[in-house]
């Protein structure tokens, strides 16, 4: 069974949200999940809904997408295809041989029955369903996995969606900071938000889900790593050039290469939270720092002064700090110049 919280420990859990980019096609959504395996991601991630249970009639559109169809919400949604059970578990076959994760977001109780058929190791909750407690309850129910996005919600909107998925059984979850708005300019993404929610909620691991352009996109989900994100997720299409749909804010496979080097390269470089000399520096915590050193030859028995004395590398002798204690001792040998000091010459 997939254990979320141990897998945050080892490493940053990466998500290729395909959502609705495949444009109805199912053989593109095979070739979609297999090169989000070969670009190094760790899950691939869909949208499960059914329309007339998602919009009404009258749910304005409230995104700004070119290309996207249909006057409303509920027209949008009823002109994306509708994956069946055997849809999803021909496209579960596909991330299984390509070794790599394959899970839902459900937008209704139904939905989240159907995905249980397929033993999902996880289940993700969109931002807009963070208040929508009787969906949360049915979903922690199943005893799996749970991340949850957190765009457009206050502190204790969190709070009680935690405490409702907690009350429920269900104590596996990471939640994810996110903004609700598409696409999202850098200067709207407040990544410091991050800090905000893992101080509020210690012990819960916190991740982002990314709505950025995703030219040069790295550094923003770089930095989200660097501030404590545990998870990443960003959505991806085949060509983000195209219209409609997710595709402006998407990766396309190169950038999702990209992406994943470079959340790879900061979570190696994050290390210790410890300030310590590390392995590495030992041999220039010798050889790089200062020691005493005799500026001429010293005969055995003379006053040291600060005249006679250089401060040079390499560490190996009496160091610097030391200065004023070694000032007005006498040698008790003769040393050659350029010599380091050691405390059984002064």
């Amino acid at each position: 069974m997939f254990n979320l919280i141990k897998y945050l420990e080892k490493k940053v859990f990466i998500i290729a949200e395909i959502g609705c980019n495949f444009e109805n096609d199912l053989a593109k959504a095979e070739e979609m999940i297999i090169k989000a395996a070969e670009a190094g991601a760790d899950a691939v991630k869909f949208q499960t809904f059914i329309a007339e249970k998602l919009a009404s009639k009258s749910a304005e559109k409230f995104w700004d997408i070119d290309g996207c169809p249909g006057e409303t919400q509920l027209e949008e949604f009823q002109r994306v295809k509708q994956l069946t059970l055997e849809d999803y578990k021909r496209l579960s076959s596909v991330a299984k041989s390509a070794g790599i994760i394959f899970f839902s977001s459900p937008e209704d109780e139904e939905s989240a029955d159907l995905l249980e058929c397929l033993d999902m190791s996880l289940f993700k909750i969109s931002s807009m369903n963070i208040t929508h407690i009787p969906l949360l309850k049915h979903v922690a129910a199943k005893r799996k996995p749970m991340i949850i996005s957190t765009g457009a919600s206050t502190i204790g909107e969190i709070e009680e969606a935690i405490k409702t998925i907690k009350n429920a059984g269900n104590k596996e979850l990471a939640i994810l900071h996110c903004i609700s708005n598409y696409p999202t300019k850098d200067e709207n993404a407040n990544l410091r938000m991050i800090t905000h929610i893992k101080a509020a909620f210690p012990g819960v691991p916190v991740g982002y889900s990314d709505h950025t352009y995703p030219k040069n996109g790295e550094g923003v989900l770089a930095a989200a790593v660097a501030l404590g994100a545990r998870v990443i997720e960003k959505h991806f299409t085949f060509d983000n050039t195209r219209g409609g749909y997710d595709h402006e804010i998407s990766v396309d496979y190169d950038g999702l290469k990209s992406i994943v080097t470079q959340i790879r390269r900061v979570e190696n470089a994050l290390g210790s939270e410890i300030k310590e000399p590390v392995e590495s520096e030992s041999k220039a915590r010798v050889h790089a720092r200062r020691s005493l050193v005799a500026a001429d030859n010293i005969c055995e028995g003379t006053v040291i002064t600060r005249e006679i004395l250089e401060v040079k590398r390499p560490g190996t002798g009496i160091g610097p700090r030391f200065l004023d204690i070694v000032i007005g001792r006498k040698a008790r040998m003769d040393i050659s110049r350029d010599t380091v000091l050691q405390w059984d010459m002064v």
